[in-house]
């Protein structure tokens, strides 16, 4: 642990041999951070070693910073219009040469981010009481937005097909809030599974928000299909951002695409007058059109990169807990972690120890409605990822011994 200390504090690089360096540990204590300075806040400790909130510990693509640094250099940051082919075409042509699919750019709408978009959406289709279905584990925003605006959160397991029919039939049962890839399991839906989720929820009259945000980060092996590609006649809209795969979250900007056109002029109307947003952050909208244009080779490297870190940690856990069968996520850099076969039955335990003994924060599955599991970001230096995998083991072995 000291070690790994010394060299965040020196920012020393582990391995430059690479065309991107992903090795440097970048000091974000001081920062503002939620993941690095806001630990205490969740977790009661300050200087934790953290593996929470989901963003990454790397630097952005360096195109992306070059774009910033340019709209920087310009020095007049006024009212901003994101209705200009700059950022329609850059979005176009990502999912052109991303997805193989074309985009109606007229659908196109624009929000702060992924959640207040969701937010806006299910005040537009639901009333309070009515249902809105997720998948189980569910990631704690949705259960936040869900349950904040009065809606009644409907869970069916991830991959039980039977419950997702049977919570769309329900009369009330109004909005699917689908995760696409989904969090907290990293699990890609397939386009067959895809294609059946429609077919339901146009049978059953629910509405489809697709969270898509996750969709970047899909690992060598697995595809994903835009919820656009399935989507039929039925009522739905895609929300997604850039922000995750090339981690500038704190730049404050996400888009939809909304099928219908009177819910697109609806949703827009809300945003730009209700809300007061008509203007969005013009960092945000410069990184969107940097990162689509002429950043994929960094994404490209970056997922090979973490792509490493979950196999380091699915290799230390089954030379230490072989009876977890633990592989990594289809996609994302969140290692969804069953340790139940290992004798983790609750949270509390394996918090405490974790905490006060291996001075880490790690995510217990709780927090997704899954005692018993974990959720350890290893978007970050691979000497972080090891010390977080290996400070898990120990506070594993910690709480079995005790418990024996």
């Amino acid at each position: 642990m000291s070690n790994l200390r010394q060299t965040h504090i020196q920012g020393v690089a582990v391995s430059s041999s690479a065309r991107y360096d992903f090795d440097t540990v970048v000091d974000r204590r001081g920062t503002w951070c939620v993941q690095w300075d806001g630990v205490a806040d969740r977790f009661g400790v300050d200087g934790l070693l953290p593996f929470t909130i989901s963003d990454m510990d790397f630097e952005t693509a360096p195109e992306v910073l070059g774009a910033l640094r340019s709209r920087l250099d310009h020095g007049v940051f006024g009212y901003t219009d994101w209705r200009q082919d700059d950022f329609r075409s850059a979005i176009a042509h990502w999912y052109a040469t991303r997805y193989g699919t074309e985009v109606d750019t007229g659908q196109l709408v624009y929000g702060p981010s992924v959640l207040s978009q969701l937010s806006q959406l299910l005040q537009m289709w639901t009333s309070p009481g009515e249902g809105v279905v997720v998948h189980t584990p569910t990631y704690d925003g949705f259960r936040k937005a869900i349950t904040g605006l009065g809606r009644e959160l409907r869970g069916v397991p991830v991959g039980d097909r039977a419950a997702l029919e049977r919570e769309l039939a329900r009369p009330d049962s109004k909005v699917l809030v689908l995760c696409s890839p989904h969090n907290p399991t990293g699990r890609v839906w397939t386009a067959a599974e895809l294609d059946e989720t429609a077919s339901l929820a146009a049978r059953y009259g629910v509405a489809v928000i697709s969270d898509e945000i996750h969709a970047d980060f899909v690992h060598e092996g697995h595809t994903h299909v835009p919820w656009t590609r399935v989507a039929g006649d039925g009522r739905w809209a895609l929300i997604t951002s850039a922000s995750k795969a090339f981690n500038f979250p704190a730049l404050s900007g996400s888009y939809g695409l909304i099928g219908d056109p009177a819910d697109r002029t609806e949703f827009l109307r809300r945003m730009e007058t209700a809300e007061g947003l008509a203007s969005p952050a013009v960092l945000s909208l410069t990184a969107h059109i940097a990162a689509y244009r002429e950043s994929a080779a960094w994404l490209d490297a970056l997922r090979e990169y973490v792509a490493g870190n979950l196999a380091l940690v699915a290799r230390r856990l089954d030379e230490a807990f072989p009876e977890l069968g633990w592989r990594p996520p289809q996609a994302g850099y969140l290692a969804w972690i069953d340790l139940r076969p290992a004798g983790i039955e609750d949270d509390e335990a394996l918090q405490r120890v974790l905490i006060e003994q291996e001075k880490v924060a790690v995510m217990p599955g709780g927090v997704y409605g899954a005692e018993g599991f974990v959720r350890l970001n290893v978007g970050c230096p691979r000497a972080k990822a090891e010390a977080g995998v290996e400070a898990l083991i120990r506070g594993v072995r910690t709480v079995t011994a005790r418990a024996s």
